[in-house]
């Protein structure tokens, strides 16, 4: 990608950090209840990969960060299948998978839950037309 004045050249995500208040039970959560592949951690965080964007989970560095994260929105190829294996570990979901947009030819499927954190997450999922 090219570098102009007006471009930084940004062209992916490379880490998302995910404020958490105890790394160990959040590494729990994220690796063996959502299944991520765990990569490594230090003292203050942990980290995973999710198909090529690092997802880092860490203590607040100062009480100004200590509050929920963004949300992340987890590609899946069959939210109905990843919604149940979730709620059957008991994550927490707002609601059951539902279409959030038709978009011609596919419809756009979410379905929203939280972390051990209270962070909101959501699964989504793109369902081509048949």
């Amino acid at each position: 990608m090219k570098t102009e004045p007006d471009h930084p050249g940004i062209s992916q995500v490379g880490q998302i950090l995910i404020n958490v208040r105890d790394v160990k039970r959040a590494t729990e959560f994220y690796r063996d209840v959502l299944g991520l592949r765990f990569l490594f951690d230090i003292p203050t965080a942990a980290f995973f990969d999710c198909g090529g964007v690092r997802l880092m989970l860490g203590l607040p560095d100062a009480p100004e960060f200590d509050h929920p994260a963004s949300i992340i929105y987890y590609k899946v190829d069959n939210i109905q299948a990843g919604y149940g294996l979730l709620a059957s570990r008991g994550v927490r979901f707002e609601s059951a998978p539902h279409v959030v947009a038709r978009l011609g030819d596919h419809d756009l499927w979410m379905a929203f839950f939280h972390d051990i954190d209270n962070n909101m997450l959501a699964l989504m999922s793109e369902v081509l037309h048949q």
